[in-house]
């Protein structure tokens, strides 16, 4: 009777019987948990907020990586390798031989080349030789028409004084001697001035033999020059200050002109980073950049923005689009940004071209 009449004590029976009794939360505590949550709420807007304000300062991408100047080393002429002066990843200083092609062929082509050119200057010095003579013959010439001249001058005042006298004082077979003489001499004239002539015409052919020889010395100038410049090749020098890179050549190969032998990549180096359209409203050049180069972590490196490309990579690339022909679908675009740096860092750093990077342009 009395658990009839006591259902509550016949609950709490029922709760013995199975699970412990829950207990229940203070009233402190769930303020508690309410004002952890607001606060944890209220920083993650805060920190959301500081992050947007410094993130809308900058403009970042990861489509960048380091790049530089590679110098191709190739030869100009062909022959054996003789001499190999450098090794993979070797410092180079500009001008440094990096490998010697047999050269005895280009020497015995050079020496020929020399000799000719003797040949020629010594042909010209002739023909000059044979200007003066001839200069000489007529100068020998005019001398001998001025002596013509005058025999004939006397001739001809012979003749004019016989025929002043009278016809009676003096016998004709005189005048008709006197006149005969003054024909020949006249004659002798006419030749004397004829040889100058001649030597004249002769002498000017000797000029024109004295410029051909002058263009035949020039030409043999010019492949005594052209032989020594192929014999300069035969050393092959670094053409900058760098490392020596991708080398394919080894001693004793046989080399043809254009053949790629090694590379080498100078130490200067700078980023180019591909930037959407869309990043570049605010961008101009001397802006801040941080730089982080995925192969050496630690403190980004300092940079700043030198020049932006005058196109972006779709227009130089191999296949260019084509918009005006088929459904047109419009893609955001990439403008390769030239970024340079100015950390001293740099110099001891291992920046090789091809590494990726990511740039932090700040804008504003």
């Amino acid at each position: 009777m009395d658990g009839d009449m006591n259902p509550g004590r016949a609950g709490d029976v029922r709760q013995t019987a199975g699970e412990p009794p829950a207990k229940k939360m203070s009233r402190g505590r769930k303020l508690a948990i309410i004002l952890v949550a607001v606060l944890a709420l209220g920083g993650l807007i805060a920190g959301g907020t500081l992050y947007w304000l410094d993130a809308r300062q900058y403009e970042s991408t990861d489509d960048a990586f380091v790049d530089g100047h590679i110098s191709q080393v190739s030869s100009q002429i062909e022959g054996r390798v003789l001499r190999l002066a450098v090794d993979d990843n070797q410092e180079v200083a500009a001008g440094q031989t990096l490998l010697e092609i047999d050269g005895r062929d280009y020497q015995l082509k050079l020496d020929q080349m020399r000799a000719q050119l003797l040949q020629q200057k010594a042909q010209a010095e002739q023909v000059r030789a044979q200007i003066g003579l001839q200069q000489a013959n007529i100068d020998q010439g005019l001398a001998q028409v001025r002596l013509t001249e005058a025999d004939a001058a006397k001739a001809q005042a012979d003749v004019n004084r016989y025929r002043a006298v009278s016809a009676n004082a003096i016998a004709r077979q005189t005048v008709d001697d006197a006149a005969s003489a003054l024909r020949s001499q006249q004659a002798r004239v006419d030749a004397a001035r004829q040889a100058v002539n001649g030597s004249r015409a002769q002498l000017e052919a000797q000029k024109a033999m004295v410029d051909a020889a002058d263009a035949g010395v020039r030409i043999a100038e010019v492949q005594v020059a052209n032989a020594d410049l192929q014999l300069s090749y035969t050393k092959i020098v670094a053409p900058q200050a760098g490392r020596v890179t991708k080398r394919t050549v080894e001693l004793g190969n046989y080399v043809k002109p254009g053949q790629a032998l090694l590379s080498v990549v100078p130490d200067q180096v700078w980023i180019t980073a591909n930037f959407k359209e869309t990043q570049l409203a605010l961008m101009r050049n001397g802006q801040d950049v941080e730089v982080r180069v995925d192969a050496i972590p630690g403190a980004p490196f300092h940079a700043k923005v030198q020049s932006f490309q005058a196109g972006t990579g779709l227009v130089f690339s191999s296949l260019p689009a084509e918009n005006a022909t088929g459904n047109y679908v419009k893609v955001v675009q990439r403008l390769p940004v030239k970024i340079v740096f100015d950390d001293p860092r740099t110099h001891d750093a291992r920046l090789a071209p091809g590494l990726s990077a990511t740039p932090r342009v700040k804008v504003r």
